[in-house]
């Protein structure tokens, strides 16, 4: 039985025009998860550990203003396309389009002003909370009106998002939900006041035969690499902190290419042996980035005024492949007009 409930959580500033943020609080016996009409934002997810106590596993901050200043995506959708698009161009029959510039020299999530940073208009539901909107023809250079629903629900211990959408031009797409996990739980966090508390001990692996190496901008040079003896090869459960140091690697930030197919699959797990935690991730989608958190470095007050250090937390994106728009052997990731983008990730928590 999951209970949904709504209030107010804050006011957009006066600049973004002022509307009211909604917290969507969905509980079950064994998660309970905190929800955003802005940016459709997880803020909170507590979980059980082994001894049945719950912990918030996710990095965010206390208030909205933490949310509406510049952070890296926690807990956002984001979109039109998550990751990277090289130097925000690319080509659509025979028209290229210009996209804004936000990391380094190429498109990042969306741009500016992507789906992280907007009000969602939102509907409850028996067992969760769907948001809607609007994305209107060339927002932050993307063509076509896209109608865009994020859809949380909440089932025991399962948590799925489903996204879907539909475009009156021909666009590309790919979204996905940018958490960061810890699963030691914010129980923990007051220690990364010291800067000490990372996710080296979690153990963790990938259902993942190949990888997209990239360049010194992040974008995949279009090679398919195979993980086999590489640091990639996550096929089977490694502690991070030790597999890091074995292959002399500075965290990851990749693509991992998941088995084809359209059906609900495993990709992902992540095991805390310390509270017990696991964190199963399944998905349609045909890619999984894995995030290490590379970029915090402890200069950001989140939650109860920790800081957040590097690799203090993972993500887990499931997505398409980055890039794909200039890649054609990449897998397709444009929606025309009267076809429907959908596509559901889980997330499965346990305690062991």
């Amino acid at each position: 039985m999951t209970t949904v409930r709504r209030e107010a959580f804050g006011r957009m500033p006066p600049e973004e025009g002022g509307g009211e943020v909604e917290k969507f609080v969905l509980q079950s016996d064994s998660v309970r998860v905190e929800i955003l009409s802005f940016g459709c934002i997880i803020t909170t997810l507590e979980t059980k550990d082994r001894d049945g106590q719950f912990s918030d596993i996710v990095l965010g901050f206390d208030t909205l203003e933490g949310y509406t200043r510049k952070h890296p995506f926690f807990g956002a959708v984001v979109g039109r396309v998550a990751n990277r698009i090289a130097n925000g161009r690319f080509n659509l029959n025979g028209k290229e389009y210009q996209l804004f510039i936000n990391n380094g020299p190429n498109s990042l999530h969306g741009g500016a002003k992507g789906f992280d940073k907007v009000l969602w208009s939102p509907e409850v539901l028996p067992n969760g909370v769907r948001f809607f909107r609007l994305s209107p023809d060339s927002e932050e250079g993307y063509p076509g009106d896209l109608k865009v629903w994020v859809t949380y629900t909440l089932s025991g211990r399962e948590l799925a998002i489903n996204y879907q959408a539909q475009t009156s031009k021909t666009t590309p797409i790919s979204l996905t939900n940018h958490a960061y996990f810890n699963l030691a739980g914010q129980a923990t966090f007051p220690i990364l006041l010291q800067g000490s508390q990372d996710v080296y001990d979690h153990k963790i692996s990938i259902e993942a035969d190949s990888y997209l190496p990239v360049d010194d901008t992040k974008i995949p040079t279009g090679e398919v690499a195979a993980v086999q003896g590489t640091g990639f090869d996550l096929r089977q459960p490694v502690e991070l902190g030790k597999h890091l140091q074995k292959f002399h690697l500075d965290g990851f930030d990749h693509n991992f290419c998941l088995h084809k197919g359209q059906d609900r699959r495993l990709v992902a797990r992540v095991f805390h042996p310390p509270t017990g935690r696991t964190m199963e991730v399944h998905t349609t989608q045909p890619g999984i980035q894995f995030y290490t958190g590379n970029n915090l470095d402890g200069s950001l007050k989140g939650k109860g005024a920790a800081t957040y250090p590097k690799h203090s937390a993972f993500c887990l994106e499931t997505q398409n492949w980055p890039d794909a728009v200039n890649k054609p052997h990449f897998p397709n990731v444009l929606l025309h007009p009267g076809e429907e983008y959908n596509h559901t990730t889980w997330l499965v928590f346990n305690a062991a």
